[in-house]
């Protein structure tokens, strides 16, 4: 194939792009479509009375840690422990260690980098708190960079509540 030939291939593919642009640039001045101002239709949402209280905080936390045990909650756990660490002088992995955990101020370890969002949260890691947190951490404290789903059954969040309590230095007494 002579150099001709190569010129003549190369010539033909970007006469096709120029074509194939060309023509969508021209079918979009010629077809504009201008877009509506509103939306043409409107989805309608619920009226929430925020005085009310969320079924998060109506739970009874004592009837629910009655639900768990230290042993099931050692099971359960097993799913947090690829990010966190629960022993005595643990080290923080991906999360921050959750050895005496119950009790402290969220974002207190000073050598893990929290979210801005947790840490902004303020409060301190009650049993309340805990069960709220792990429902579904990322719609409990929006922002937070723990992208686990959470644990829907009570009986595992009871369970993971009463064996972090356990794994402290001085748990905390139960409700």
């Amino acid at each position: 194939m002579d150099s001709f030939e190569i010129n003549k291939i190369i010539a033909a593919v970007v006469v096709i792009f120029v074509v194939i642009f060309g023509i969508t640039k021209i079918s979009d001045i010629i077809y504009y479509v201008e877009k509506p101002s509103q939306s043409a239709y409107k989805v309608e949402f619920a009226e929430t009375d925020s005085t009310k209280t969320s079924s998060v905080e109506a739970v009874d936390i004592s009837a629910l840690l009655a639900m768990g045990s230290v042993d099931h909650g050692k099971k359960v756990f097993k799913k947090c422990s690829a990010c966190h660490s629960i022993k005595k002088g643990g080290r923080n992995n991906i999360g921050p260690a959750l050895y005496n955990v119950l009790g402290r101020n969220m974002g207190a370890l000073e050598d893990y980098k929290y979210s801005k969002a947790l840490v902004a949260f303020g409060k301190d890691w009650t049993f309340q708190e805990m069960n709220s947190f792990l429902i579904k951490p990322a719609s409990y404290i929006k922002g937070t960079k723990m992208a686990f789903a959470g644990l829907k059954k009570e009986k595992d969040r009871a369970s993971v509540i009463l064996y972090m309590n356990a794994n402290a230095d001085s748990p905390l007494q139960l409700p």
